[in-house]
């Protein structure tokens, strides 16, 4: 029989990419969501019966018992942009990314990819870091050949950072953002889940991997290429963060992909 691999969040943008992957290389793939029923296109990445998605708390060990169930592989998706409520940074980020280390290491399985971000080696003391931080050292804790790896800004079709800005200009004369200076290496989404795929299929060394993209580009020059692509001619507006964060509903994005989230 084929081999399994239990991806977490794997319905969403990263996570869909390396499923479709992995099917590809004739894996079995078992897509753990929080909303199977949303998830039922990543059927089609492959046979049939070939990648099923399936319900999972991260944040109950009966749930992500059964998620892990004769896996041979586990890849962590999962992230979150909020701070509060259940699902926030500890909880996702740092409680559950040691639940599944934990518990894939107690049901034999034998590889773990962990997806985290450039900012838990950042020296930034902001709760998302922190909690980015917390979490590769939970895994590592539980499973010492884990593969850590920490993507820099993620874009492709579906992301949360290009399309986000995007609507923002649209939608209005101009376009506020902050912390122009700040300096990104963007990466496409589909290298990582090919990393993910070498990692997984061939004889590669475990460590901690910085994942970024060819360019090196300010916030900025995001900002102006971005226009260009979608033919929009807007003022760039720079915001200092404390003028910018009661401006700007759902900030917490803003902050934690410029790493300057407030302590």
């Amino acid at each position: 029989m084929s081999q399994l691999v239990t991806i977490f969040g794997g319905s969403g943008f990263v996570g869909r990419y390396i499923a479709r992957r992995m099917a590809k290389q004739g894996w079995r793939v078992r897509v753990a969501v929080r909303r199977p029923n949303e998830a039922l296109f990543v059927k089609s990445y492959g046979a049939v019966g070939q990648v099923e998605p399936v319900f999972c708390n991260i944040r109950d060990d009966g749930s992500v018992t059964v998620a892990l169930e004769n896996a041979d592989a586990t890849v962590n998706c999962v992230g979150t942009f909020d701070r509060l409520g259940k699902n926030n940074f500890k909880a996702v980020q740092e409680d559950g990314a040691a639940r599944i280390a934990r518990l894939s290491a107690a049901n034999g399985v034998q590889s773990l990819v962990h997806i985290s971000s450039l900012a838990s080696a950042s020296l930034s003391e902001s709760e998302y870091a922190q909690s980015k931080r917390a979490g590769e050292a939970a895994v590592l804790s539980h499973m010492p050949h884990a593969y850590i790896f920490r993507p820099s800004v993620v874009f492709g079709p579906e992301d949360q950072f290009f399309n986000r800005f995007a609507s923002m200009a649209q939608s209005g004369p101009v376009l506020p953002f902050a912390g122009a200076a700040t300096r990104f290496q963007p990466v496409y989404v589909d290298d990582i889940a090919q990393a993910v795929e070498i990692a997984l299929t061939r004889e590669t060394a475990v460590g901690t991997y910085e994942l970024g993209g060819p360019e090196i580009i300010d916030f900025a020059g995001l900002m102006t290429r971005m226009l260009s692509v979608i033919e929009r001619r807007r003022p760039l507006v720079n915001i200092p963060f404390f003028l910018a964060r009661p401006m700007a509903a759902g900030f917490d994005f803003l902050e934690t992909v410029t790493l300057r989230l407030f302590k």
